[in-house]
């Protein structure tokens, strides 16, 4: 029977991705069955929350798997983003480095666009995704400071679909 440890690194890193998109549909098919059974404000109230606890689990896990202690600074969270399991199957990259800050972009986002295929309005993910990377940025180190650039329902450029600047103090 063939399992995980009969895997080449590419059958694994292939694997990889099979797992984020099955946790993707899984964390959707979540979301719109409570937004089915009740609407999107009582849907996005518990996601909200919800991104809010797994960021910060989620950013432990990466700094552990690492090496790395929390108060990494910048360095550790650029690293620390590239390792999120949604990095293997959404393309995302940072700009505007400077010594103190970086903006951070989703540029393709797997959840619109699944939204799209459907037939679905956009999901209004900016205050979620506050949650998220304000807490996973926290986590990694108490100084850095998120900022949303812009995130749905915002009005964005093509080219990428959420942005947030992260600031150390």
């Amino acid at each position: 029977m063939r399992s995980i440890d009969t895997l080449d690194e590419k059958g694994l890193r292939e694997l990889l991705k099979v797992y984020a998109r099955n946790w993707l549909a899984h964390d959707g098919c979540w979301f719109q069955s409570c937004e089915f059974k009740w609407d999107l404000a009582m849907a996005k109230a518990v996601n909200d929350a919800t991104w809010e606890r797994f960021a910060k689990v989620e950013a432990a896990r990466i700094l552990a798997f690492l090496g790395r202690e929390p108060g990494g600074g910048l360095e550790a969270l650029e690293e620390a983003l590239g390792f999120r399991l949604y990095a293997s199957v959404n393309r995302q990259d940072v700009v505007q480095r400077t010594p103190t800050s970086f903006v951070f972009r989703m540029r393709e986002c797997r959840v619109q666009a699944a939204r799209e295929r459907k037939g679905m309005q956009p999901y209004p993910c900016k205050s979620g995704g506050t949650a998220e990377y304000t807490n996973f940025a926290r986590a990694i180190d108490s100084r850095i400071r998120t900022r949303c650039v812009g995130c749905p329902p915002d009005p964005h450029p093509a080219e990428w679909f959420c942005a947030w600047e992260f600031c150390l103090e």
